[in-house]
């Protein structure tokens, strides 16, 4: 498979299986990044102005908001969903948005949400000013993992050796190594020395010779060849293109959700990363990605301008009414920001007592701005259904777009 150009090592790796007995392989290991671009098509430039324009276009709308935080929430459990269905842990996006982040019903959606409090760990880190470290990205597994049955080998680097994929023309009955599509490098000295190259290379200022959307791209790929842990890398791979965006000054406010592109087309996905350590074929790759980005960007702001319009217009339904307090102007802000709540939330966020929140939230429920998601439960829940209409929209149409009491 790896032609004399591939940008890595093959070294060989031994083992022992229960059933077939000892086996021995190759696994990569890639080179560290340079400062060289790699070698691009002219067309690929384009594609990565392209992604660079859509990001300003984001940054900018999100930067024109009053407050641009208001849809960070919203637009990272998309990205939660996405990037963990990625990854075989699947839950519907109306579910995911609706879900109490305290009390989540299913396994799958504790994980998916345990992304969501992770992300927001790493993006408090890099806004103040802290660069992305080995210590930080072993917290973040750790924190997305502590609800698996892999949390007692988490919060740390893999100690053995994992594989990747299956190749189709691979024997059933063989080795699962030999079957494997691809086989990151083996735990110890390489694999510690790759990671802290990786987030050494990702500290430095590239901008002279890198456009930041070819630099996250080079830093995506190298962190998913490294697989430096036993779980969880995929989805802490595409947080780090948004984190390495951020800290690069491309976005103000890490709203860019990634993932659902690069879900809807995984398989090449995972080819034109496969392609770099193959062939070096960076152009494919790099192009692809950029794509993804624009694309992501694009769709971003456009549920970013999406929210603030039912935004505006629930307020609007409010002062159609004889409801005139500023309180259920704020309360339709925090339905924006929180797919779903309590009326306990609604006090602590509103400043108000609980009767005067149980009340506002029955008043925006009698103007249907707001419903319940089960009413006759104990601990009931609300959502906007005009707000979680735009956030599941891509998603194949309105019958995912209902939540389900559970």
């Amino acid at each position: 498979m790896f032609a004399v150009d591939s940008p890595g090592t093959l070294v060989t790796i031994r083992g022992s299986d229960p059933v077939l007995g000892e086996w021995e392989h190759k696994a990569f290991i890639p080179v560290p990044l340079g400062e060289d671009l790699p070698s691009l098509e002219p067309g690929t430039f384009l594609v990565v102005a392209d992604a660079r324009a859509a990001l300003a276009a984001l940054d900018t709308t999100a930067r024109q908001l009053p407050n641009p935080t208001l849809l960070r929430l919203p637009t990272l459990r998309r990205e939660a969903q996405s990037t963990s269905a990625l990854e075989g842990t699947y839950a519907p996006l109306a579910d995911v948005m609706i879900a109490d982040e305290e009390e989540p019903p299913t396994a799958e959606l504790a994980e998916i949400l345990d992304y969501v409090r992770a992300a927001n760990h790493a993006f408090d880190w890099v806004a103040d000013g802290r660069p992305v470290s080995v210590a930080l990205l072993t917290d973040l597994q750790g924190m997305l993992m502590r609800r698996t049955p892999m949390a007692d080998l988490s919060g740390r680097l893999r100690e053995g050796q994992v594989v990747i994929g299956r190749r189709a023309d691979a024997d059933p009955a063989g080795f699962p190594v030999h079957r494997a599509r691809f086989v990151p490098p083996p735990p110890g000295d390489d694999l510690k020395r790759g990671l802290q190259d990786l987030v050494d290379w990702m500290r430095a200022d590239h901008r002279a010779r890198l456009d930041p959307v070819v630099a996250a791209a080079m830093s995506h790929y190298q962190f998913e060849t490294l697989h430096p842990f036993w779980d969880g890398n995929g989805r802490i791979g595409r947080l780090m293109i948004v984190l390495y965006l951020r800290a690069a000054g491309v976005l103000g406010e890490p709203t860019l959700t990634v993932s659902p592109w690069f879900e809807a087309r995984r398989g090449e996905y995972y080819d034109r990363l496969l392609g770099v350590s193959t062939h070096n074929h960076w152009d494919p790759y790099v192009r692809f990605f950029a794509e993804g980005i624009r694309q992501a960007a694009d769709e971003t702001r456009a549920d970013m301008i999406a929210l603030v319009g039912v935004q505006n217009a629930l307020k609007e339904i409010i002062r159609g009414s004889t409801l005139r307090a500023d309180s259920a102007h704020a309360l339709v802000d925090l339905a924006v920001a929180n797919p779903s709540f309590t009326v306990r939330k609604v006090q602590a966020e509103l400043g108000v007592s609980y009767g005067r929140a149980n009340k506002l939230v029955g008043q925006l429920v009698y103007l249907d701005v707001l419903r319940a998601i089960d009413p006759h439960a104990y601990k009931r829940r609300f959502y906007a259904p005009r707000v979680l209409e735009v956030l599941t929209r891509r998603t194949g149409g309105s019958s995912e777009a209902q939540p389900r009491a559970t």
